[in-house]
């Protein structure tokens, strides 16, 4: 079964460069630890909140557009995996071995099939 493992962080939160760094190395080793085994179909990085736009429609053709940054939110989402695992345990353990779960919070949704 597939499962998005959405990626929440502070996005303003103050990073010095060694820590940038260390995050980037652990990044990169986690997922070609997941590429090796197979688990890993896709990842992102997005860009933050200031670029993004937020989109509501109403029956009757009204639209509403907010431009980010949205809400005061201690974290918000920057980026996701698409990993396949045997059930949501498994998809749990591969979460937790992504670096951004020391700094952060992993989601872990299944994903509906298509």
């Amino acid at each position: 079964m597939r499962y998005a493992l959405l990626i929440c962080t502070d996005e303003s939160a103050a990073v010095g460069a060694g820590e940038r760094a260390r995050r980037a190395t652990a990044l990169d080793a986690f997922q070609d630890r997941m590429s090796t085994r197979g688990t890993l179909l896709a990842s992102e990085q997005l860009h933050g909140t200031e670029t993004a736009a937020r989109v509501r429609c109403w029956d009757g053709g009204d639209v509403m557009i907010d431009e980010g940054p949205f809400a005061q939110t201690r974290e918000q989402v920057t980026g996701l995996f698409i990993v396949e695992c045997q059930d949501l345990t498994e998809a749990i353990q591969v979460a937790t071995t992504i670096p951004a779960a020391w700094y952060g919070t992993v989601e872990v949704r299944p994903v509906r099939p298509g």
